[in-house]
């Protein structure tokens, strides 16, 4: 970020979206592989906002503009076995933000993170009709509805929006399920 800083001057937005999966039964995940999820999908969103705000303390004349979104996941809230890591760090990541919230306040940094539920980032046409038809929306989600949410928290009108997390599942985390 050094780099950018001294060839731009300044970083008015950062999209924190570093991220693995890796699924398997708790007996069989070492710690390693719990501290590497957390490596990988926590800490670069502490880092890059770390070195946001020191590089914003450091400016003469201050920037009243930046955003900060993180990437969580829906996992944060939902769960399904042999998850542990993956959803503890999109956990940790919906926490980070809105204690970053606070704390870039001062630099006019907004920080927000969104939760993907199911997007299909490729053969979005091999899905099957009933894959859609969980969705209240009626469709899985595509890339395109994460990066209108971005552009929409970006926009310089909206700096009200701080420190929350907007999901976008096409209404998964709000339908009830239940079995008869």
């Amino acid at each position: 970020m050094q780099r950018l800083f001294e060839d731009w001057g300044d970083i008015d937005i950062i999209i924190n979206n570093a991220g693995i999966s890796k699924f398997s039964p708790i007996t069989e995940t070492g710690v390693e592989d719990f501290d590497q999820i957390l490596s990988v999908n926590l800490r670069p969103a502490f880092i890059t906002s770390r070195q946001l705000a020191i590089h914003r303390q450091s400016l003469s004349s201050p920037n009243p503009f930046g955003r900060i979104i993180n990437i969580s996941s829906t996992r944060y809230l939902m769960s399904e076995p042999s998850s542990e890591g993956y959803a503890a760090s999109k956990g940790g990541i919906y926490s980070l933000t809105h204690a970053l919230a606070l704390s870039l306040a001062p630099w006019h940094i907004t920080v927000n993170s969104i939760s993907p539920g199911w997007i299909q980032t490729h053969d979005y046409d091999q899905l099957r009709p009933e894959d859609h038809a969980q969705h209240p929306s009626g469709r899985v989600g595509k890339p395109e509805d994460i990066a209108n949410m971005r552009l929409f928290i970006c926009r310089e009108e909206n700096d009200f929006i701080n420190g929350d997390n907007m999901t976008i599942d096409g209404g998964m985390t709000k339908k009830m399920i239940y079995v008869e």
